[in-house]
C-alpha cells in the first residue's frame, strides 16, 4: 500500500538545521528556500548538511514558509522520512485498511483520546467486541547501522509518561499496544536507545512485563510516497531476544 505525497515532492540539498524547526534547503535551480523542519526530535544521522533532501512545497495564504522538509537520504540507497507526524497518517491508513495484522478486528478507530482527567492523549484508541485497545505511535528514524533503529533518539520525557500509564493501563486489564512506526528504509528491526535515554529503556521492558504490546512496523519512504511494508522485530534484551 502506497500513500503518495501530492503535490509531487521536489529534490534539493540540506544546508543547514536550525531553531528546531527550520531548515535552509538548495534546490537543482540554485534557489535557496527556508523551509519548516517538522520534527522535534534531535534528528541524530538525519541532519547532516550536505545531505541529499526531498520537499514538499507549497504556496498558499497565511502559510509563512514557502514548503516542508519531508526526506533524507542517510546513506546511499537508505531514505528517511523526517516528518514525524506522517506516522500517525499512514498508520490510520494502514489500520483502516486492515494492514496490521495484530490490530485487526476494531470496526471504530477513535484518534487522539484521552482516557482519564490529566492523563496523557494516546493517538488511537481501538474499539469493538469484545473489547478496545490503547495505540500509542512513535516514529523511529534513528539507524545505528547494521540495520537496527532505536528509539528515542534524544531524551523523552513524553514517552516515558506514556509508558508509565501504559503500563498501568495493561495492569488494569485494558489492552495496550505501543508501535515503532519505522520510516526509515535501511531498519531491519528497532530496540530501546539505553545509550540516549535509559528510563525509558528501562520503562519499556517493565511496560512488556506488564502486558503492553510493543510492535514495530516498516514503512519504507520513496519520493512517490510512504509505503506499508510489514512487521519487524522488538529486541528488548539483546539480539536474541523480541517481541512481536
Amino acid at each position: 500500500m502506497l500513500i503518495p505525497y501530492e503535490p509531487a515532492l521536489v529534490a534539493g540539498t540540506l544546508v543547514q538545521r536550525y531553531k528546531r524547526f527550520l531548515a535552509d534547503i538548495r534546490l537543482a535551480d540554485g534557489r535557496e528556500l527556508t523551509l519548516h523542519c517538522p520534527n522535534t526530535g534531535s534528528m541524530k544521522n538525519c541532519g547532516e548538511p550536505g545531505s541529499r533532501v526531498w520537499v514538499k512545497l507549497e504556496q498558499r495564504p497565511g502559510r509563512k514558509l514557502p514548503g516542508t522538509w519531508e526526506l533524507v537520504e542517510t546513506l546511499p540507497g537508505e531514505l528517511a522520512c523526517i516528518h514525524s507526524a506522517r506516522a500517525n497518517s499512514v498508520i490510520a491508513a494502514a489500520l483502516a485498511a486492515g494492514l496490521i495484522a495484530p490490530l485487526t478486528g476494531y470496526p471504530v478507530v477513535r484518534r487522539e483520546v484521552t482516557l482519564t482527567p490529566g492523563g496523557s492523549r494516546f493517538d488511537f484508541l481501538l474499539e469493538g467486541a469484545p473489547g478496545s485497545c490503547v495505540l500509542e505511535v512513535k516514529s523511529v528514524t534513528l539507524a545505528l547501522g547494521g540495520g537496527v533503529g532505536a528509539f528515542p533518539d534524544a531524551v523523552s520525557l513524553r514517552g516515558q509518561k506514556h509508558l508509565r500509564e501504559l503500563t498501568q493501563l495493561a495492569q488494569a486489564g485494558q489492552r495496550a499496544c505501543l508501535l515503532f512506526c519505522v520510516m526509515h528504509s535501511g531498519i531491519a528491526c528497532v530496540r530501546p536507545a539505553d545509550h540516549i535515554d535509559p528510563v525509558y529503556g528501562q520503562l519499556l521492558r517493565e511496560a512488556v512485563a506488564a502486558g503492553v504490546q510493543v510492535l514495530a512496523w516498516s514503512i519504507i519512504p520513496t519520493p512517490a510516497g510512504l509505503e506499508v511494508a510489514g512487521q519487524l522485530p522488538v529486541l528488548l534484551q539483546g539480539e536474541g531476544s523480541s517481541q512481536t
